[in-house]
């Protein structure tokens, strides 16, 4: 579950470095901001799913380990999309060639690059409805493959751009397409 907040700004929004400095000022608050600039907190989520989450990660820093081509991050790193939001997926992966125009300053705060692979994994205090928005909008703002990982209707729901949403279950293979070639993933042997 995400909560809603209003907060003075001089045009009714941050600016990306008063976004920046907000979330630094509040370590302990997972932040993102939409892109119609409404700021939402995170509700922290279980051991459980702090636990899965992990897991996932785990297996695409491997791959991406052996394959250099990119790298990794976890749902402490945003990203400032095209749109202006500035979004935070729990598992995501950049191409080198897409953070090759990304300056090292850039990178220091929410670095304006769209991930080409995110995992959004859902947690007990999340909105089924919300997560689902927020996947049409990473793949709106260029994001190439999506993973909508639901642990409780034991599902992956695959985003691809100007495609309709493809649901695996979980003993079924996932791979990384033409995104992220030779990775594969039974999210049941993890989860």
């Amino acid at each position: 579950m995400r909560f809603p907040i209003n907060l003075p700004a001089q045009d009714g929004r941050f600016t990306e470095d008063e976004l920046f400095e907000f979330c630094r000022a509040n370590p302990d608050l997972h932040i993102e901001r939409d892109e119609n600039g409404q700021i939402f907190f995170k509700v922290p989520t279980g051991t459980q799913t702090s636990f899965r989450n992990t897991d996932l990660i785990i297996e695409v820093g491997i791959w991406n380990r052996k394959t250099k081509l990119g790298r990794v991050s976890d749902s402490n790193g945003g990203y400032t999309l095209p749109d202006g939001s500035m979004r935070a997926p729990d598992v995501a992966w950049v191409s080198h060639e897409r953070l090759a125009n990304v300056t090292e300053e850039d990178l220091k705060k929410f670095a304006h690059v769209c991930p080409d692979f995110v995992i959004e994994l859902v947690s007990e205090s999340d909105e089924l409805r919300e997560i689902q928005d927020k996947m049409v909008k990473w793949m709106n703002n260029g994001v190439r493959l999506g993973w909508l990982v639901n642990p409780f209707l034991q599902q992956t729901t695959i985003y691809r751009p100007d495609q309709e949403p493809e649901i695996k279950s979980f003993s079924q293979q996932l791979g990384g397409e033409e995104v992220m070639p030779g990775f594969e993933l039974t999210i049941s042997d993890l989860l």
